[in-house]
């Protein structure tokens, strides 16, 4: 497990694609218990180790994740998060150009509970929550392209869904358009970046995730100046 940032009231991670943050019907272990353990013996802690949940990443996507390490800081960071405080930024592998380069897409996102799936539509229909990002591209490869995506809204599978609709599916993700899976099983979107005023203290927090160490990560990102 690896921390990016930690203090007392908070702890940021790096979670790794196909883990899970919190326990869900897999019975699989979790982030969460990882990021405990870490904390229990790291600090001799006895006894049960508090550590709240303050959001998620989907299973086959990577990237920086917070948890809070007190229940003041917990209640702080969920309506932080509600009211749009915390400003996530993610980076995306997609087959294609998407055009043009720079946009903001807006779709209405309906759910299908029993496909663990959202459709996009260009128009509000029945039972849909309008879903808005921004994207722009930061590398170009033969065959795909690195995107930076800021997201307005936090919808089911939004990322997923809405570069799908353009014909840009996300490198691997099966469910959503891409033609062949990633070797890992994973997808190529990740959590990069997560800013916010820390809950207590105040001051501006900055956290970034690793790149993955794949050749193509590697090889786009080097057009953004990054590694």
């Amino acid at each position: 497990m690896q921390v990016i940032y930690e203090d007392n009231h908070i702890i940021i991670v790096n979670k790794q694609p196909g883990e899970i943050v919190q326990g869900d019907k897999t019975g699989d272990r979790t982030l969460a218990d990882d990021v405990k353990a870490y904390i229990k013996e790291r600090y001799a802690k006895p006894g049960n180790v508090f550590l709240g949940v303050a959001h998620r990443l989907d299973r086959p996507v990577g990237g920086a994740v917070v948890f809070a390490r007190t229940s003041k800081a917990l209640s702080r960071l969920n309506e932080m998060f509600r009211n749009g405080d915390v400003h996530k930024t993610y980076w995306a592998i997609v087959a294609g150009r998407p055009q043009p380069g720079e946009a903001t897409l807006t779709h209405w996102l309906v759910r299908n509970e029993r496909l663990n799936k959202s459709f996009a539509h260009d128009s509000e229909v029945a039972g849909a929550k309008k879903a808005v990002l921004a994207y722009r591209t930061i590398g170009r490869g033969e065959r795909y392209t690195l995107l930076e995506v800021n997201l307005m809204t936090g919808r089911h599978h939004q990322i997923r869904c809405q570069l799908a609709a353009i014909g840009c599916p996300i490198k691997g993700d099966l469910k959503y358009g891409s033609r062949r899976s990633n070797p890992d099983g994973c997808i190529s979107l990740l959590a990069r970046r997560v800013e916010f005023v820390h809950p207590v203290s105040k001051q501006r927090i900055v956290a970034e995730a690793p790149l993955p160490a794949d050749r193509l990560w590697q090889e786009l990102a080097g057009q953004a100046g990054e590694k």
